[in-house]
């Protein structure tokens, strides 16, 4: 597909995905490492990415078929705030902790029983922070059976959120990006393979 490859030798270019040797949030190890926070510094691009998470939610859920949108800051904030203004959907979004003054909720925005949310985030590896959202929206009536991420790490995400009833779709997966590059002669054979290697489905 003709975005794939374009969008995938895009995040290569400016550094918004990178292969060698780093240590994650969570404290693992990976052989790659991808900042979607930095696609908006290109508003080209970044529109193109949205106009395409549209394009593909229409076709493969329906804009008619959810109520509105959700996210979980910070990164994948950005990317529902984009696709909520596109679809002339609401927006809310959880947050990961509560504040301490205020009204102290966790989620942000009006959610009602019985309303059908789509959950949207930048990067998905295990789906726990994804998994933590969907919960607590769920707490407020809630109904979700579809989410969506820019890129899938393939680290578990799916079959974590399959539990929780939840298909979890992607429009790229790290995978997909690695053979994309390396095709392209951007990546070598040994990038590719150690990518391979770190992913839970294996080719």
């Amino acid at each position: 597909m003709e975005f794939v490859k374009e969008f995938a030798t895009f995040l290569h270019q400016k550094g918004i995905i990178r292969f060698g040797d780093f240590t994650l949030a969570s404290g693992k190890k990976s052989s790659y490492y991808v900042d979607l926070r930095l696609v908006p510094s290109f508003p080209h691009q970044f529109r193109r990415m949205i106009k395409h998470l549209q394009n593909t939610i229409s076709e493969e859920v329906g804009l008619d078929n959810f109520d509105a949108i959700a996210s979980v800051p910070t990164g994948g904030l950005v990317i529902a705030s984009a696709l909520a203004f596109e679809t002339v959907k609401p927006l809310v979004y959880v947050r990961s902790q509560a504040k301490s003054y205020g009204t102290g909720k966790l989620v942000e925005g009006i959610v009602t029983k019985g309303m059908r949310v789509l959950v949207v985030d930048d990067v998905a590896t295990t789906g726990g922070s994804i998994i933590n959202g969907i919960k607590e929206l769920r707490k407020e009536g809630a109904i979700i059976s579809d989410s969506y991420v820019i890129v899938n790490r393939l680290e578990g995400a799916q079959d974590s959120l399959g539990q929780e009833k939840v298909r979890l779709r992607h429009i790229l997966d790290i995978l997909n990006i690695a053979k994309t590059l390396n095709e392209s002669k951007i990546i070598d054979e040994s990038v590719l393979d150690r990518v391979q290697k770190q992913v839970s489905i294996k080719p």
